[in-house]
Parts: C-alpha cells; structure tokens; sequence
C-alpha cells in the first residue's frame, strides 16, 4: 500500500485544471464557418459523406454547415480554398436550439433560433445532476462519456455522477442513431424517469442519424421520439465537449451560438 501511494503522489496530479480549454490543434477535422466569401465551387459539398454542407447560389454564394450532421471526417476543410471552412478551436460547441448548429458565412442565422420556453427549474441541477446514458447503437460515443470520468476530465468534480437506472436519474444522455428497434425502449426509459428531467443528444448520430439516416431502420436520431434539450455534435464528440453539455443543461455553461441572440438558453 505505501509503495502504491509512493507511486501515485509521484506522477502528480493528471486533471486538467482550466475549465473547456482551447482545442489541441491535432484535433483534426471539426469544422467552424467563417465570414471568408464563398466561391461556390460546391468541394465542399461534393466530398461531404452526410450532406451537411449546402451552398446557396447567388451573387455571392452562402454557404451553411449543419454540425448535427457532420461526421467530423475533415475532407470539407480540405476541400475549402476560400479558408470558409476552417478548423474548429473550441471544445465548447453544444447548443440548446438544433437551429445553432447550422453555421453560415452570411452575416446572419440561416434560420431563426426556436424559442424554447424558459425554465425556472434549472438551479435544482446546478450542483449535481444524475445522468443514466442510454445507447442505441454507438459505442465511439459511449467511450467518449467513459473518457470524461477519468482522471483527465474528471466529470464528477462538477457533481454529475452516472447511474444505472432512469428511475435514479435526472438526465437522459443519448447515443447513437435510436433505430427502429431501439425507439420503444429509449420512450419507456424516459417515461420512466421522474420530472423535471433533461434529455441530451450525444453525437452526430443522436442528432440526425449521422451516415444511417434515411435508411430502412429509420435512425434519424433522437428528438423525433423524445423532447432533447441540448445537442452535443461530433462523432463522437470530444470528452470536453461531453462535460460543456451536460454543464448547459445544468445551466453552469453558456451554449455555443454563432451569432448569440437574447433568446433563454432552456
């Protein structure tokens, strides 16, 4: 036992400190939009895998990028001659509207943000929340979550704690597509949890379905079978980006917004 502890109070302390720091520049291939003008050369579009690039012709073509679609694969900053679509530099990039996750290069929101009814039950959560995750079919995703508890990232010092069954828990977070056969099951889990309760959306394919939607197991993601309350892109999303979610949730984090507006974040 000493030698153990000898051990571990020589290698320090591992977690990291500063609280969401700015991406690591190997983290490769996330996307971000800038206000560089588009050439309307449609690389971008060609080579995406999920569609989640459009361009918008006209006398100067706008271009917009759907992260609750993205794969983060990378081929479209590659593409980009124009440098509008650049690398991401943040870990900070979950949102509470699914409107926010569409970026653009047109000076403006390319819809307006849907106004979510102001909640005034948010401090119960703001110092622990109890989360069960619920997979339906996303195993990348799940390690993700079981990185954001280890020593590194360390997600219980911000009082959320996972739990094995709904009936304990006060947040839903999902993974995966919710295919067909995983629809019934993910309705009853949060049927089952007592209210208030939050529901996030953990990954490109519990956003949209990712590279399995429209397909015959109708994997379109989660918020056509249950209320979701914040959206974590990626695929899967960093263990950063996991803990500045479920912080939003909490109402501990501001969501990301790419033109913010006065509009109440839950």
């Amino acid at each position: 036992m000493i030698k153990l502890l000898s051990y571990l109070l020589s290698k320090g302390v591992v977690t990291q400190t500063k609280l969401l720091p700015d991406a690591d520049p190997e983290w490769w291939g996330f996307p971000d939009v800038t206000q560089e003008p588009c050439s309307g050369c449609n690389g971008c579009v060609e080579v995406c895998p999920t569609d989640a690039i459009e361009i918008v012709d006209g006398t100067t073509p706008i271009l917009n990028l759907d992260r609750g679609a993205c794969i983060g694969c990378g081929l479209c900053i590659e593409a980009c001659s124009t440098k509008t679509i650049v690398n991401t530099t943040t870990y900070a990039v979950a949102t509470v509207n699914r409107e926010d996750l569409i970026l653009t290069n047109s000076g403006k929101p390319k819809v307006e943000a849907a106004k979510k009814a102001p909640r005034t039950n948010l401090h119960i959560f703001k110092e622990s929340v109890h989360a069960r995750v619920v997979s339906t079919g996303c195993s990348s995703c799940d390690a993700e979550i079981g990185a954001a508890g280890n020593a590194i990232f360390d997600i219980e010092r911000f009082g959320v704690h996972i739990v094995a069954s709904p009936r304990y828990a006060d947040a839903l977070l999902i993974t995966g597509p919710v295919s067909k056969a995983m629809q019934e099951p993910l309705r009853r889990c949060f049927e089952a949890m007592a209210d208030p309760k939050l529901v996030i959306a953990i990954g490109t394919c519990a956003i949209t379905g990712g590279v399995h939607k429209n397909g015959y197991t109708e994997a379109n993601g989660a918020d056509s079978i249950i209320p979701v309350d914040v959206y974590i892109p990626g695929c899967p999303p960093h263990p950063w980006s996991i803990i500045h979610g479920v912080l939003v949730a909490m109402g501990k984090a501001e969501p990301y917004r790419q033109y913010p507006t006065t509009v109440a974040p839950l």
